[in-house]
């Protein structure tokens, strides 16, 4: 009831002014889009980051792949217009579009078009550790030291200025689908050495240059992105002659910029239900692939002890947070995956609500007289968690009734990344949006023992017989056989509960009427490329 009548009180007020202030003391052009969203991005490059926040702001926006997804999910051309997979699968040849131009910039004018040579360098400094490129930005290339890249692919091959091959070790039923990620885009290599010549190799990651519908323009880190438009854009004629993506992490502030004509579309609103009601706004929706949860570093006590994450698990009231925290937009999650994915195992026994046996295995675990430790609660908005502070406070109350004292513990985005990645937390709110609808894209990328040295399975948790199970899965194509291995997977995962699945959820963007064209995705980031704004 508060929250209505303050969202009904923001409504009032905004109907009386005029018109919303300027983002700066720039004019937005005309025929200009102001996208509010929740946090900035901790890299210009997807290949260095996988968090939310970069690859909203800067995959589709800055940069393009060699092959992408369809709507239905299957594999479409992009930079390559063709490809070739050999029957025995180790070997997939590129056929490349001729008529692509790289951003120019104050930074950077291209003396020439796309070709096979910047294929091979965007994925040699990747595979590469002597590239000259590979160590800038710490080396660390999440999504693709995930998935084992290096250990997948044998060698990239140049055959002409137009056709690229890549040779797999062995057969691998996810590398296409790896390849059509945000993660996986293309640079120049002609900016490329331009920046080793200079000596100037890290601004690769934070002046981009990529093939994308916007250029950078500028940046003011926790404030302001700008982009404008890329002009010779290969796809379709970019119709936004600017695009700015204002940062406000504040919920409440989003909203009552979309309502006082400040941004044009907004991140993660509150009461989308409410918004409905403005004939003059729209509420957008997809089923997200995703998963929200309560991770435990399993490197760590107390959580080295699967007793002790067993006790919290019992001790957490998920329908008292699916009631507060998502509403109508999240259902409680039971497994890893979500049932959307074929994958999915269905005869999993949900982990109930009961205290009482909360208590006994902290008991059995050695802590009698209870135990304290903390939760990290990330300080944005996800749709995988609209709201990790109120979350953590409810997990805080129902751990309270058990005997175990919780600290909340949060920074700012980046440094919290940075941190969380070092394994400095006891236990963490997070989750993951899925990359591309294939299991391996949860199970990989959370739980594997190479995630785990790489930062991104943030429970640190690693099982010999798990990793095997996956790779083995990848092995083969018959979907019989992977569903066999991955619901093998999935029971160790229960069994030893390195994570606590909380929610799965549906993502929510709020737009003005005016603005036309499809931005959000089911999985992936966000994308301008075919966006006007009437």
């Amino acid at each position: 009831m508060k929250l209505n009548r303050w969202l009904s009180a923001i409504f009032m007020a905004c109907l009386v002014l005029l018109s919303g202030c300027e983002i700066d003391n720039q004019t937005i052009a005309q025929n200009s889009l102001v996208y509010c969203a929740e946090g900035s991005p901790a890299s210009f490059n997807p290949q260095t980051d996988t968090s939310g926040t970069t690859i909203d702001a800067i995959a589709n926006q800055l940069y393009d792949r060699l092959i992408r997804f369809n709507d239905d999910n299957s594999i479409a051309p992009a930079l390559a217009k063709s490809w070739h997979l050999t029957r025995d699968g180790k070997m997939v040849t590129f056929y490349l579009r001729k008529d692509v131009i790289f951003h120019q910039t104050q930074y950077f004018t291209p003396t020439r078009n796309f070709s096979a040579d910047d294929v091979v360098f965007s994925f040699e400094r990747i595979l590469n550790t002597k590239h000259p490129f590979h160590q800038v930005s710490g080396g660390k290339y999440p999504f693709f030291q995930n998935v084992q890249f290096s250990n997948i692919v044998e060698g990239i091959e140049k055959i002409n200025d137009h056709t690229v091959r890549f040779k797999l070790r062995e057969a691998n039923s996810s590398f296409l689908a790896n390849l059509a990620t945000d993660y996986a885009v293309i640079l120049s290599q002609e900016y490329g050495q331009q920046l080793l010549s200079q000596g100037r190799q890290e601004e690769i990651d934070s002046k981009p240059i990529g093939t994308g519908p916007f250029k950078l323009q500028s940046y003011q880190s926790g404030s302001l992105l700008r982009y404008y438009r890329h002009e010779s854009y290969w796809h379709n004629e970019v119709k936004l002659n600017q695009l700015v993506f204002d940062i406000t992490a504040s919920d409440t502030g989003r909203l009552t910029k979309l309502l006082t004509n400040e941004c044009d579309v907004i991140a993660y609103p509150i009461a989308p239900h409410k918004i409905k009601e403005n004939p003059n706004l729209i509420v957008e929706e997809v089923t997200a692939f995703n998963i929200g949860y309560l991770g435990f570093n399993t490197q760590k006590a107390p959580f080295d002890d699967p007793l002790v994450r067993r006790a919290v698990a019992h001790a957490i009231n998920k329908d008292a947070i699916i009631t507060a925290i998502y509403g109508e937009q999240g259902e409680i999650a039971h497994s890893i995956l979500p049932k959307s994915s074929w994958a999915h195992d269905s005869s999993v026994i949900p982990i109930e609500y009961n205290p009482e046996q909360a208590i006994a295995l902290l008991q059995e675990a050695g802590y009698e007289d209870g135990l304290t430790f903390d939760i990290w609660a990330m300080p944005v908005q996800r749709s995988y968690n609209p709201n990790a502070l109120t979350m953590a406070k409810l997990i805080q109350a129902d751990l309270n009734q058990i005997g175990v004292k919780v600290d909340i513990v949060s920074y700012e985005w980046s440094t919290f990344l940075r941190r969380l990645g070092q394994g400095e937390h006891q236990s963490v709110l997070l989750g993951w949006s899925a990359d591309h609808p294939d299991p391996d894209n949860f199970l990989t990328p959370l739980l594997s023992c190479n995630s785990a040295e790489t930062g991104s399975n943030r429970a640190f948790w690693c099982d010999q017989e798990f990793d095997s199970l996956l790779k083995l899965a990848l092995k083969t194509d018959n979907i019989n056989q992977r569903k066999n291995l991955y619901l093998q997977a999935q029971a160790i995962f229960q069994r030893d509960l390195p994570l606590l699945p909380l929610a799965h959820s549906k993502r929510f963007q709020a737009r003005h009427e005016q603005v036309k064209g499809k931005i959000l995705n089911s999985f992936g980031g966000i994308n301008f490329a075919e966006v006007s704004k009437l």
